[in-house]
């Protein structure tokens, strides 16, 4: 069988999408939660993973805050640079980004290969 399957299930690992994804030659990013402070909306160690032609698998968040990290996630493959981004309450994009909850979360954000 094939593992397209898989990736339809509600328990599907984002890793397992990124590495198909890898092994199909795309370039990959992926999106770790390193950190949360009140009410956030995924757990640490939750994950989104972003190809180069913005596809995504996963979550660190929901709302625009996945938008935010989807539009870093392409200068990410594209530099080869990490970065660490930040959304919450104290930032004025915050009610933007979808943060209205009072939350705070800090992602890690990696090319992958």
């Amino acid at each position: 069988m094939d593992n397209h399957g898989s990736a339809d299930t509600l328990q599907s690992d984002p890793l397992t999408a990124a590495e198909s994804w890898m092994s199909e030659g795309r370039d990959v990013a992926v999106a770790t939660v390193v950190e949360t402070w009140g009410s956030a909306p995924r757990p640490v160690g939750s994950h989104l993973v972003i190809d180069a032609q913005s596809n995504f698998e996963g979550s660190v968040s929901g709302g625009c805050v996945e938008g935010a990290v989807i539009a870093e996630a392409l200068d990410v493959i594209e530099s080869g640079e990490p970065k660490m981004l930040e959304f919450g309450v104290a930032d004025e994009t915050a009610w933007r980004v979808g943060l209205s909850c009072g939350g705070r979360i800090r992602v890690y954000l990696e090319r992958l290969g």
